[in-house]
């Protein structure tokens, strides 16, 4: 891994890639202020790479405590597929199943995160600025200002949840012959509104702060929650006990970051939130977080989200288990954008440093590295699910009351949902730097809404003659849509991006992902055990990406394969 963490010196290039310079240029000086604890701002040229080394193993702790906590969420599926199969109870618990998804979306992983990452950034930076002088701490001010206002609104949405449970169901799956079961599983589940969000804040606070594996551990605290008592709990309550799960698993989030958030972010002394204006010294040192800010991210995340309402809306009037296809498709393609992602995880904070110092170049430089690096994965992962599809969702599902009409559904349902993951990927890492800055801004709302339109419009036109292959299609055509204006509006609104550039270098990466998923098509039943195709497909599909980038020429290609060989010549 080079000095830089998520970027590679670019090595060797083959004549001809003068159209597409490569989006992971060799590293240069960090920005003041973006330098880990211990390496001071203004060091020599020598000490400003511990930021990169840094980043480096903050991002590979992060992927393999994220990689944990999805072979756990795996074993969750596991559970539940294997005592429910693709039946009505399945059904109940993942309609259940759409209110912490949303939590989830909208209050850990990304609103809260485009929210408060910039603005505890700023807080840092102006912590920075002040130095030793005598006053106020802005990042006390901010808790004090924002945390238990944050906890009273979000206990009386949880509140509303449980209230208004027989409605939610009616609206998200109106098709259900009995909804009682949902019903049930809604009220069980909606206490994640309130954890999530304390989850959420708990880790934004920290990812600011360059404390990044109490973030990355809460989903496996999560999940072993929800499988201990599944597996506890199911013969007595039947599926209802995954959404006891639910709830405590959402609780132990809360737990794995508490120590940690304690010990890094000062706190005020408790007193009773007023929801008037803030006092003057607050409004003085606390971060900007008001409406005008909310409201674009809250927009943005709702509407990205909804592209799960709309498949679910849409599978409810199809035969029992449609939604329990998809779900099990999903989860498992979208594996590889969950780990492209989490580079950008780790560098955000990086980024809206950047912005809050008025350095726009090196935020530049750094989206442009991420846009690579979470590129050239998602679309190596694209390859094994489009060649690999029924293999994978045999050994992980075919079990129990999954049978193999279950998996034929499934697996074809998967490679439909893989041609959209480069959306999904993209959409993640481009929204980033435009929330970065903390200021208002309404673009990624607006691309977002589009994409849910065109998913709405595909969906009903495909659904009745498609059905769930129908719905997948529509989710990846509106999310692409939804990629691309995003792609095209960043250069010009946030950060200047090498727009051209890093369409060309996508390209070729879908190019070499294309190959490769076609010719782990091909080979994949050459095998009938399905654990030998899958363990000769982890070789096959790999050499193909590779060797196929190397063809079309790929920068990040030649770039990664050029580090391996120096790093593997340095190591003898």
């Amino acid at each position: 891994m080079s000095d830089t963490g998520t970027g590679t010196e670019t090595g060797a290039r083959p004549a001809g890639l003068a159209a597409a310079p490569p989006l992971l240029p060799a590293p240069g000086p960090e920005p003041e202020g973006l330098l880990p604890p211990g390496v001071a701002a203004g060091t020599s040229s020598g000490e400003a790479p511990k930021l990169g080394s840094f980043l480096a193993r903050a991002a590979a702790a992060t992927a393999v405590l994220t990689v944990l906590g999805a072979v756990l969420g795996l074993v969750r599926d596991q559970a539940v597929a294997r005592y429910f199969g693709a039946s009505d109870a399945s059904d109940a618990f993942l309609i259940a199943w759409t209110v912490p998804e949303m939590a989830a979306t909208l209050l850990i992983e990304d609103g809260m995160a485009l929210l408060l990452v910039p603005a505890f950034s700023l807080a840092l930076t102006r912590r920075a600025a002040a130095g030793e002088a005598p006053g106020s701490d802005p990042v006390r001010d901010l808790v004090a200002t924002t945390l238990p206002r944050l906890f009273l609104l979000l206990a009386g949405g949880a509140a509303l949840l449980i209230a208004g449970a027989p409605w939610v169901v009616g609206v998200l799956a109106p098709g259900l012959a009995d909804p009682r079961l949902a019903v049930d599983c809604t009220r069980l589940t909606s206490v994640t509104v309130l954890t999530f969000g304390i989850t959420g804040y708990f880790s934004a606070a920290l990812r600011a702060h360059r404390s990044f594996l109490p973030p990355a551990g809460v989903y496996v605290a999560y999940n072993l929650g929800i499988v201990g008592m599944t597996l506890a709990l199911h013969a007595v309550w039947g599926v209802r006990a995954a959404a006891v799960g639910v709830a405590v698993g959402s609780v132990l989030m809360i737990l794995t970051q508490l120590p940690m958030f304690l010990r890094l972010v000062p706190l005020a002394r408790p007193r009773l939130p007023r929801f008037g204006r803030p006092g003057r010294r607050a409004a003085r040192t606390a971060p900007p977080l008001g409406f005008a800010v909310l409201a674009p991210v809250v927009l943005f995340v709702v509407s990205r989200q909804s592209q799960v309402l709309v498949e679910r809306f849409l599978a409810s009037t199809l035969p029992a288990g449609a939604i329990s296809h998809l779900n099990y498709a999903q989860k498992v393609a979208q594996m590889p954008m969950v780990l492209s992602l989490m580079i950008c995880t780790v560098t955000f904070p990086v980024v809206a440093q950047a912005m809050a110092a008025g350095d726009r170049e090196k935020a530049r430089l750094r989206v442009e590295r991420d846009l690579g690096l979470a590129g050239t994965v998602v679309l190596l992962g694209t390859a094994v699910v489009l060649g690999y599809a029924p293999q994978i969702i045999e050994v992980l599902f075919q079990r129990g009351a999954f049978d193999a009409a279950d998996t034929a559904s499934t697996a074809q349902v998967m490679r439909v949902y893989a041609l959209g993951l480069l959306g999904h990927c993209l959409v993640g890492a481009l929204s980033r730097p435009f929330f970065s800055s903390g200021r208002p801004t309404w673009f990624p709302a607006f691309a977002m809404g589009t994409g849910l339109l065109v998913t709405m419009g595909a969906g009903y036109a495909l659904t009745y003659r498609f059905g769930v292959d129908g719905i997948a299609t529509a989710n990846a055509i509106g999310i692409s849509t939804t990629a691309l204006l995003l792609l095209m509006g960043l250069g010009t609104r946030v950060v200047p991006i090498r727009t051209r550039a890093v369409a060309i270098s996508l390209g070729r990466l879908t190019g070499a992902s294309l190959v490769a998923g076609v010719a782990g098509w091909a080979c994949a039943p050459l095998a009938p055990d399905p654990v030998l195709s899958l363990a000769a497909g982890c070789l096959l599909v790999p050499s193909a990406f590779f060797l196929t980038g190397l063809a079309l020429r790929s920068p990040e290609v030649v770039s990664l394969l050029a580090l391996t060989r120096r790093r593997f010549l340095d190591g003898r």
